[in-house]
């Protein structure tokens, strides 16, 4: 039940061991480990230093999850000895915590790590703002906060609209709980006993999965969050019906209900000082109906026979949850911008339902309103699972970014031209893609593909 989060930890573990790969990471760097204001830091400088820096910000770490010691300092366990090799200096803080909606700390955490980096090892003639997930947003939000110390951000699987990802768990939890356990006492947010609440829900969609009546209800909680029918990172896009609404399910199951359910707000709540997230004013039939999974969805309810117009009726009515209007505004205030001071290269996985493709429109939408959208370049890859990237993958979009940044043009963008630069790393370990269903890495071909996502069903906004 806890698979997309307990993989995350396991690509941890695997990341803070990663053996040297080439003759060149033979030789001596420095290594700096300590902490600055309670926060653990890890810094590494290559031998001779090309005088970048990497500030990696790490993604979201759910409470209870066991990690193992340590500060990672890239998305991917390859890209870290490599770009060592090859003279960049890496940086991350673990944020004051760890664990939990850690946003806030990790905009003080990264910058004071700037600053300890800048007094001890020297001042980067370029700096890199990289992350995962939550840490994505976070890489991004640096950048707009810190104009003049970030030369440029990778973003990769990225949340931006951090409230309307809580919505969305928020919509479907309400899915669930109204039209599979009306009578269990699950409680979405502020929740008396958070544990009971999340192993419900957890037990309601594994259940749920045993009937076609109940993968239909899952189905409809899928479509109202956009959550793409694609779990495995290792296989194609599922054509099967229920297939396809199994691994739909997944992300309802590991990220909604386990990884941002019930206990996920237990440490979220005390944070903002109250609940940020609402379904006041929603309408649920006008929200489906704009679904990029709503065929899915009507499918699911033709198999089992059953009225789905009366289910989006019996949603309509139900009681609302109100955010509290505080707590909303600290969650809001969190947000990227979209005032773009630095070049931003995006990338993303097109069946990622942990953080969807929704929210990278979502942010190019932002920075079509308040920055310059010849500053962000995005890019998506053709593959299911959350960050599901190859170190070739990563490697790649940030040489990309810093051709940016250095020569104040984009490079040549196109799938074709990316794939080809993926290609010419050896396949182990560059190409290699972590799964979250088999938790095995294999070698993928290059995947990045043109891709238009959703339009966000819950925004901030």
């Amino acid at each position: 039940m806890r698979r997309l989060w307990g993989a995350l930890a396991a690509v941890l573990a695997v990341l803070l061991a990663v053996p040297a790969t080439t003759a060149a990471s033979e030789q001596p760097h420095r290594s700096h480990h300590g902490w600055i204001n309670g926060a653990e830091y890890r810094v590494e400088v290559p031998h001779r230093w090309n005088g970048t820096l990497v500030l990696y910000s790490h993604g979201y770490l759910p409470p209870g999850l066991e990690l193992p010691p340590g500060v990672a300092l890239s998305a991917v366990p390859a890209t870290e000895q490599w770009l060592l090799d090859h003279g960049y200096a890496l940086a991350a803080s673990d944020f004051r915590g760890r664990v939990g909606f850690a946003v806030e700390e990790a905009l003080e955490d990264q910058i004071a790590l700037l600053d300890w980096f800048e007094a001890n090892v020297g001042t980067p003639r370029t700096t890199v703002s990289s992350g995962m997930s939550m840490g994505g947003g976070i890489a991004t939000v640096l950048a707009e906060r810190n104009p003049h110390r970030i030369d440029g951000v990778l973003s990769q699987c990225a949340e931006y609209d951090f409230t309307g990802t809580w919505n969305t768990a928020l919509d479907i939890g309400f899915v669930v709980r109204e039209l599979l356990a009306p009578d269990a006492g699950i409680e979405l947010v502020e929740a008396a006993d958070p544990q009971r609440s999340t192993d419900l829900l957890i037990a309601t969609v594994n259940d749920a999965l045993t009937t076609p009546e109940g993968r239909a209800k899952l189905a409809l909680a899928g479509a109202l969050g956009n959550i793409p029918p694609w779990y495995s990172s290792h296989d194609p896009e599922p054509a099967e019906l229920v297939e396809r609404i199994t691994q739909q399910a997944g992300w309802t199951r590991d990220a909604y209900s386990w990884g941002i359910g019930p206990n996920g707000r237990a440490d979220l709540e005390p944070r903002a000082g109250g609940n940020p997230s609402w379904n006041t004013g929603i309408d649920y039939s006008r929200q489906f109906a704009r679904s990029a999974y709503a065929d899915l969805a009507r499918k699911a309810y033709r198999a089992a026979g059953l009225d789905l117009r009366a289910d989006l009726a019996r949603l309509d009515a139900a009681p609302r949850i109100a955010a509290d209007p505080g707590a909303r505004a600290w969650l809001t205030g969190l947000n990227p911008k979209g005032t773009t001071p630095a070049p931003v290269l995006t990338t993303h996985t097109i069946g990622d339902g942990g953080a969807i493709t929704d929210q990278a429109r979502w942010y190019a939408e932002q920075v079509r309103r308040f920055g310059d959208p010849g500053d962000l370049r995005q890019l998506y890859l053709d593959r299911g699972g959350h960050c599901s990237f190859s170190a070739a993958d990563e490697i790649v979009a940030l040489r990309s970014l810093l051709r940016r940044v250095e020569s104040g043009h984009w490079p040549n963008l196109r799938p074709r031209e990316l794939n080809r630069a993926v290609a010419g790393f050896p396949a182990e370990p560059y190409q290699q893609v972590f799964d979250l269903v088999s938790q095995e890495a294999r070698v993928m071909p290059p995947g990045f593909a043109h891709f238009l996502p959703p339009r966000f069903l819950r925004p901030s906004a």
